[in-house]
């Protein structure tokens, strides 16, 4: 894992992960995975106002997760999956510690099973 002392080099990642911490962004990402739309085909979903979807965009935008055209008087929002790797590289990091906690899980479960099969059998 790359860090300059708690810093993390990649400074975008905490924007990333602050964008993808809400679930009305989540949902927007999602939307936009099966294509470009509007701040109006992505409201009409939710039970928000156009302006609270708007900032929400500016958010995505912000850390890099979509970007907007200029389409006369439209500004469709499309997904930019990119930065999205950031995260998964970074999380990517813990996949041996998820693997080695899990396998240790398993050992101590096993060991319980077996104490509990022993006191059943001795009474």
């Amino acid at each position: 894992m790359e860090q300059i002392g708690y810093i993390n080099a990649q400074a975008n990642l905490d924007a990333v992960f602050a964008a993808l911490a809400d679930p009305t962004r989540r949902a927007i990402l999602t939307r936009l995975a099966d294509g470009q739309a509007s701040v109006n085909e992505i409201a009409a979903p939710f039970e928000i106002s156009q302006p609270a979807v708007s900032k929400h965009l500016k958010v995505l935008e912000r850390a890099g997760l979509i970007e907007r055209d200029i389409d006369e008087q439209r500004r469709p929002a499309r997904l930019k999956a990119e930065k999205m790797a950031l995260a998964v590289d970074w999380l990517t990091e813990f996949k041996a510690f998820w693997g080695t906690s899990f396998d240790q899980l398993d050992n101590v479960l096993v060991k319980l099973k077996q104490t509990q099969a022993k006191e059943e059998n001795h009474e």
